[in-house]
């Protein structure tokens, strides 16, 4: 049996439809995806392998609103498997989200923060290597040697290093870029395990 409508009736039901599907912004659209990681929420699959879509919570035939608490992140297969049927239970629950990703940024700033250190202990021993240069010479080192310099601490430690500046800057103290390659000579060959 055909049911044939007022043509105003299919104007109110498009209207209160369109009132309450608005359409999901781009920010909004993004900040959903960034909550969840760009990673579907029922089935975990993320791009390249699936595109992603915004899916409703309470579907928009159901009153949903399109609010960032009403929208979660949907790959395109499991957004049309779940089409207008409402969830029971929100997965995974966005509180545990958040706290996720709360424990792993403050990881992120402890790391950092040990890594800050561990470069201030690196600075103040090649400051050290560079003292004992420039007490011969009245110069410093380039950010280039200093690199350089770095590397020698690394692989033999500091109290090596310092022996080799001084040995160098000892035997050759008339000109500082002999003494720089003769240190530089002899860490080398320490390094090769041939002493000196």
């Amino acid at each position: 049996m055909l049911v044939i409508r007022p043509r105003w009736t299919v104007y109110i039901i498009a209207y209160v439809m369109n009132e309450l599907r608005k359409p999901t912004s781009k920010r909004m659209r993004f900040e959903v995806f960034k909550r969840d990681n760009f990673e579907c929420q029922y089935c975990g699959a993320k791009p390249p392998k699936v595109p992603l879509e915004i899916d409703h919570i309470v579907p928009v035939s159901k009153n949903g609103k399109t609010t960032k608490d009403n929208l979660i992140t949907a790959c395109f297969d499991c957004n049309r498997g779940k089409s207008n049927i409402e969830l029971e239970i929100v997965p995974p629950p966005l509180v545990e989200t958040m706290e996720r990703k709360r424990i792993a940024q403050e990881q992120y700033l402890k790391y950092k923060k040990i890594l800050k250190k561990e470069q201030k202990i690196i600075q103040d021993e090649i400051n050290e290597v560079e003292f004992v240069y420039s007490n011969y010479f009245g110069y410093y080192f380039t950010d280039k040697f200093k690199v350089t310099v770095k590397k020698f601490i690394k692989e033999l430690g500091l109290e090596e290093v310092i022996l080799s500046i001084e040995k160098a800057c000892s035997k050759i103290h008339f000109d500082k870029n002999d003494a720089k390659k003769y240190f530089c000579g002899i860490c080398w060959n320490k390094i090769k395990g041939g002493g000196f």
